[in-house]
């Protein structure tokens, strides 16, 4: 709770420093800070403080398990496929026209 109260401050003094002359918005009060860091939290989520306990989204270390017992060949094929997703797709060749 400590922690959202500094926070709120921060965010406070950041954007009564920086947004007014930028964007030529209202300066905001402390009670408002809060209230916007809470509808952040809302909308976002986040203000996790510690160590994490499990992460939901990101990268994971099963892709990197799974690589590493992956044949050789598996990481060919792996990899043309990922190739083939992911480079842009060519148009088709212009047909030639034929006169007649």
């Amino acid at each position: 709770m400590v922690m959202v109260l500094l926070l709120s401050a921060v965010v406070m003094l950041l954007w009564n420093a920086i947004l007014p002359s930028l964007l030529q918005v209202n300066k905001i009060s402390y009670g408002q800070s809060v209230g916007l860091l809470i509808l952040c939290r809302i909308l976002f989520g986040g203000f996790r403080f510690g160590p994490p306990s499990h992460r939901r989204f990101g990268p994971s270390n099963n892709l990197r398990e799974k690589w590493m017992n992956m044949s050789d060949e598996e990481k060919a094929q792996f990899r043309s496929e990922w190739q083939k997703r992911c480079r842009p797709k060519q148009p088709p060749p212009p047909e030639e026209k034929q006169d007649e």
